[in-house]
């Protein structure tokens, strides 16, 4: 695989963790230098582990994870999303403002799995074109969390702008994020 094809796959991989940043960082109010290396470096971790797992499975386990991979990707989006959207509203009902930060916990995991899972496709995809992954990998691994970064940061700049209703609407991405994965394995 020439560079090119490699950074063009890197950057497309990298889209949904883009977005997921940008939602978090429309969320996190202080936002913190802590929080940006948290998410992007869980979300290059993934995305670089995700293509190793998928390359070792090879054919095996294709033909279970494709069918299913979309369904577990809108599931976990879902589900964050849906916490995000009910706990920004429990908490105007009650008056009182927490925040679950998805930079740590299990929320952090969760959405470092449902934005890597299209890189296990890509692994195994690799595979079967007998392409090494340790340079692949290390390269899409770079490229989400440089995006995650820069995803945090401007969501940061518009959740300053839009002030902390975006919540619900961050929660609402996440979601629509999910269906959109859906929607493209379905017509694929």
């Amino acid at each position: 695989m020439g560079w090119i094809s490699l950074l063009a796959l890197a950057c497309a991989l990298a889209m949904d963790a883009f977005a997921v940043a940008i939602v978090t960082g429309l969320t996190l109010n202080p936002l913190t230098p802590r929080q940006v290396f948290r998410l992007a470096f869980h979300f290059g971790l993934f995305q670089a582990l995700m293509p190793m797992l998928g390359w070792l499975a090879g054919t095996i386990v294709q033909k279970y994870i494709s069918t299913l991979d979309h369904w577990i990707a809108f599931g976990l989006l879902a589900f964050v999303g849906g916490r995000m959207i009910w706990g920004a509203l429990h908490d105007q009902e009650s008056g009182r403002r927490t925040l679950i930060d998805p930079t740590t916990g299990w929320s952090l995991v969760v959405l470092s799995v449902a934005t890597s899972i299209d890189a296990l496709a890509v692994g195994l995809s690799l595979a079967f074109l007998g392409s090494t992954i340790f340079v692949p990998a290390l390269v899409i691994g770079i490229v989400a969390a440089s995006f995650t970064s820069v995803g945090m940061v401007i969501g940061r700049r518009v959740g300053s702008i839009w002030g902390e209703r975006v919540t619900v609407l961050g929660g609402l991405i996440l979601i629509g994020i999910g269906i959109k994965i859906v929607i493209e394995h379905l017509s694929a």
